[in-house]
């Protein structure tokens, strides 16, 4: 299984990044990927799930949209009033379980993971 992540860049505070992860080796159905978000020094952070619905942190919730492309076998990550805070490595995971796991934030929970995109929101 391979994932690859794109779509990162640097915006503007109040911007907006669309993340896609492209999957391969495996027909993933609504097989549960994540979207996690690093930063330097920090541990990986989960940031939303998708099974057959949407999971999201309280601090993305109403601003990201998570979404998924059965027949392009991909999930994207759509990002609206960016903020500094939300700057950072994103990588987008999955252990191939066919539900988001009830620790989905957990990074740990994932064994496939792609190579990560740089999103940085600055002025």
């Amino acid at each position: 299984v391979q994932l690859v992540e794109s779509g990162g860049g640097l915006v503007q505070p109040g911007g907006s990044l669309k993340l896609s992860c492209a999957i391969s080796g495996y027909d993933l159905q609504y097989n549960g990927v994540a979207w996690f978000r690093q930063v330097p020094g920090q541990e990986r952070e989960g940031v939303s799930c998708v099974d057959t619905m949407p999971f999201y942190t309280d601090d993305v919730k109403g601003r990201f949209i998570i979404s998924r492309d059965k027949q392009k076998n991909a999930v994207y990550l759509h990002m609206d009033s960016l903020q500094p805070e939300d700057t950072g490595v994103y990588y987008c995971g999955t252990n191939l379980y066919p539900r988001c796991p009830t620790a989905w934030k957990n990074k740990n929970t994932y064994r496939h993971w792609g190579q990560g995109t740089s999103v940085t929101v600055s002025s």
